[in-house]
């Protein structure tokens, strides 16, 4: 993703993408950052940076995973999609990061399917979070107390349901790194029906 031209923060997000990830979910959310002035980077986990979507779209990403250190992004962002939450969660610096972030309490945002790589991980017991519908019950048996809401942030772990919520999970990441003022803004210019 481009860098916008007027950045608004120093903060960064780092938006994992792995073959079957769920574009809408992905592109959506680094859409609307992009609209409030915050840089995101299209991180690959796969050997090229060109990554096919779950529905055989090509994204090319603006980075490959060995090149960064994410531990150097403000929030660090999973896509859901299918086969991309498990190709996310099969990749050893995925967990590491999730877990590095969870002790430290740094921010982590996953949509869909993505919620139940850190309900798999045991972050998300005691917490309060959501998912895809077909995965509430993988996040509850980790210990998350589910919502249906469109987005959940409990403290530094943002979840969010599936491809139509993605504009409000962008949002919340926008109120979250800029304030209720920015996120306001940026949901006007989206048009976002509230």
């Amino acid at each position: 993703m481009p860098t916008p031209e007027k950045l608004a923060t120093d903060a960064t997000v780092a938006i994992m993408l792995a073959d079957g990830f769920e574009e809408v979910e992905a592109l959506a959310v680094a859409d609307v950052l992009y609209r409030a002035g915050v840089r995101s980077d299209l991180i690959s986990v796969t050997d090229a940076r060109h990554v096919i979507s779950s529905h055989g779209i090509r994204v090319v990403a603006d980075l490959m995973l060995e090149d960064v250190d994410l531990s150097t992004y403000t929030v660090l962002f999973l896509p859901g999609g299918m086969p991309g939450t498990l190709n996310l969660k099969a990749t050893p610096a995925i967990q590491t990061e999730v877990l590095r972030r969870s002790d430290e309490s740094q921010p982590i945002a996953a949509i869909c399917a993505a919620p139940s790589i850190l309900s798999e991980l045991g972050i998300l017991d005691g917490r309060h979070a959501t998912a895809n519908p077909a995965f509430v019950k993988a996040i509850a048996e980790g210990g998350a107390i589910v919502h249906e809401n469109p987005v959940v942030a409990d403290e530094f772990i943002t979840t969010s349901r599936g491809a139509g919520t993605a504009l409000e999970l962008g949002i919340e990441l926008v109120r979250q790194l800029l304030g209720d003022e920015a996120a306001e803004e940026v949901s006007r210019g989206v048009v976002l029906a509230r």
